[in-house]
């Protein structure tokens, strides 16, 4: 069975969009993977499709109606479905590469895309909505986020990537950033590769490689655990 994907949104026409391509794409095509995209206005109850109403108290902006979401998720997602149920949220917990390889091992999501000032409330605990945010920052709406993480679970299925190796050894793998990537030609403007990485000595390589992770990470990323939960460099 393949890995499924329900997404929830307000613009069905937005997806596949660019996992409909490279590896994505291929793995959609190849069915290691299943997307549907379904119209949240379809659970509408009147004639104008409604999805959302004042805010409870006053305050700008719209928000999603908990009534309309519920028939949404119900349908896309039965009571015996066992895959999580995501809200792609800013102030979600932030979505992390242990998180993604966690889902991505399992059957399958359902992400719900909010919009306008959010969803109400009662609709995430009735639910039960694993809010998830991918940065600090604010979207328009939900779906690039939603793209975000779909991608970032995609690659790591069996199949996608051309060698299974590619999605172990790569930033947060273990706590850290990747290490400095080169290739041809030998030198470039004046700078050429690292000697040790032509020198066919493995372990050193390795070692290069594991202390030039380190200092990337102790600059750019001091917040990460570092390998293992050790201290970095």
């Amino acid at each position: 069975m393949s890995w499924r994907a329900s997404v929830l949104t307000l613009f069905p026409e937005m997806f596949p969009g660019p996992l409909g391509i490279s590896l994505a794409g291929k793995a959609l095509a190849n069915n290691i993977w299943s997307l549907e995209a379904s119209d949240i206005r379809a659970s509408a109850i009147d004639r104008h499709r409604t999805v959302d109403d004042s805010p409870s108290g006053g305050g700008p902006g719209m928000v999603m109606r908990a009534d309309i979401l519920a028939k949404a998720i119900d349908a896309a997602s039965p009571k015996d479905d066992p895959r999580p149920r995501l809200l792609m949220s800013p102030r979600g917990m932030p979505l992390t590469q242990k998180r993604v390889r966690e889902l991505s091992s399992g059957p399958g999501v359902v992400i719900v895309c909010g919009r306008f000032e959010g969803v109400d409330e009662r609709i995430i605990a009735a639910r039960r909505l694993e809010e998830i945010s991918v940065g600090d920052y604010v979207l328009s709406g939900g779906e690039i986020g939603a793209f975000v993480f779909l991608d970032a679970c995609v690659r790591l299925l069996p199949g996608v990537m051309g060698h299974a190796a590619s999605g172990l050894d790569e930033s947060f793998s273990d706590g850290l950033l990747e290490y400095p990537q080169y290739t041809r030609p030998q030198e470039f403007e004046g700078v050429p590769v690292p000697e040790v990485l032509t020198s066919g000595d493995h372990a050193k390589v390795a070692a290069w490689r594991r202390s030039e992770a380190q200092k990337l990470t102790a600059v750019r990323r001091p917040d990460l655990p570092g390998p293992k939960g050790g201290k970095k460099a």
